[in-house]
């Protein structure tokens, strides 16, 4: 099979110089960290991205590519509509085409009582004046022609979009490079330097910069680079497996999704395929610190996770990835450059069978390539997007829950506001680091 396209062997892109010092230095290079150092850049701060592996090596590329309102944690919908913009927007800045494509997001319903969960969201997404709506049995099958399988109605929003994620991303950073940020790929931070109890710079494998504030984007190793310093973060990380199909004509034009498989045709012509509601979980000692924060999620969903009882060596939470380290020293993140987990191959079998099955019309067609990566995800299935009040300096964008591609703009522009002290233009209550600790009672976010 085609290997994935950005791994630890791809050519470093990004090889800006350390400077002594900086306004901002950001920690991760998928969509969120890109963002966050885009806008900062724009804003005329001094900001340094640092990556220890490569920009968008890890779940920031392979996702499904969708851009998607619907669905949405109605605390994230008015971040994700300001997103959908921004995307516009950013897509005629860079210098290649990152196959932006409005074709709508499509969730469909097998019975009465799943067209019910989806009418429940449709007040959600009109206050924020989205074009949700919902589609008849006979509606749905004119979007799908030719599918071998009746469904009661859909759960439909055009204004929806999709892009290229391993395309996308990088291209994101190269017009963040444009606007003045600096950006390394190949260079961890190793933690945090602190004096009198707060942020004064990095450690880096490279040395140290000065700075009084830090942006944590580091997807699934945030909680191992917080407990470094002391700070428990409930994250867990699940394994998603992907695969893409040789090339197909179209037999729909944005993402579509039933309870067993979701498929997205792609730029190349082949479609993109992931199983529906299924990931996996390995079993580690930060896994097993979390579990009671995620008890809730899991009784409401308690099938939807096959637990793994051993990581991969180098992992974040494999049994043996030190928890403790100083800035002297290779650190975990120097170990694991790029975390490109292998696909359940069982599962990629039976995505090519369920496609061949709900479309019968298609033609002959293999798996061209197939590959995973590791989601970071919260216990209430949203995003942590606030100050770190036990390291004033640091502020945390991490916990996507899979929602991280579509709502990366916005939540980079939200992150740049409150580092530098300016309004962020939404209500962030939902997304406090303290919501775990303070007694606030677990509520899940939309499972559509």
């Amino acid at each position: 099979m085609t290997p994935f396209p950005i791994s630890e062997q791809t050519s470093v892109r990004f090889s800006d110089p350390l400077p002594a010092e900086a306004d901002v230095v950001v920690i991760g290079g998928g969509v969120i960290g890109v963002c966050t150092a885009l806008f900062l850049a724009r804003a005329g701060q001094s900001v340094v991205l640092l990556e220890k592996g490569r920009i968008a090596g890890e779940q920031s590329s392979r996702n499904w590519g969708w851009i998607r309102q619907q669905g949405r944690d109605p605390d994230e919908l008015p971040i994700m509509v300001e997103a959908n913009q921004h995307w516009r927007n950013l897509a005629t800045q860079t210098n290649r085409d990152i196959g932006l494509t409005q074709g709508g997001v499509t969730y469909l319903a097998d019975n009465d009582a799943q067209m019910a969960r989806y009418a429940d969201w449709l007040p959600v997404a009109q206050a924020q004046g989205v074009d949700t709506r919902l589609l008849t049995a006979a509606e749905t099958r004119a979007l799908l022609p030719g599918t071998g399988k009746s469904y009661a109605g859909a759960l439909h929003t055009a204004s929806d979009m999709r892009a290229e994620p391993w395309v996308a991303v990088p291209a994101l950073a190269e017009i963040a490079a444009r606007a003045g940020a600096q950006i390394r790929e190949g260079c961890a931070v190793r933690c945090l330097d602190l004096a009198a109890g707060r942020v004064a710079g990095v450690v880096t494998e490279a040395g140290r910069i000065a700075t009084s504030e830090v942006v944590l984007a580091g997807g699934a190793w945030s909680s191992l680079f917080l407990r470094n310093h002391g700070v428990a973060l409930p994250q867990l990380s699940v394994r998603a497996t992907v695969a893409k199909t040789t090339d197909l004509p179209a037999v729909a034009a944005g993402g579509v999704a039933d309870n067993r498989i979701a498929f997205r045709h792609r730029a190349d012509g082949g479609y993109t395929l992931a199983p529906g509601g299924f990931h996996e979980l390995f079993l580690g000692w930060d896994a097993l610190r979390a579990l009671p924060k995620f008890l809730t999620q899991l009784r409401a969903d308690p099938f939807g996770t096959r637990f793994l009882p051993t990581a991969p060596k180098g992992y974040p939470d494999a049994w043996g990835t030190a928890r403790r380290w100083s800035g002297d020293a290779p650190s975990p993140f120097e170990n694991q450059r790029v975390l490109n987990p292998q696909p359940n191959t069982a599962k990629v079998r039976d995505l090519k069978r369920k496609f061949a099955t709900l479309f019968p019309q298609l033609p002959q067609f293999d798996i061209s390539h197939a590959w995973a990566g590791m989601i970071d995800t919260m216990p209430d299935v949203v995003p942590v997007v606030d100050r770190v009040s036990a390291l004033p300096g640091l502020t945390l964008g991490t916990g996507m829950s899979g929602h991280g591609f579509g709502i990366g703009p916005a939540m980079g522009r939200i992150l740049a506001d409150m580092v530098m002290g300016n309004p962020t233009g939404h209500d962030l209550t939902r997304f406090r680091f303290n919501r775990f600790t303070d007694g606030t009672s677990m509520r899940l976010g939309p499972a559509l």
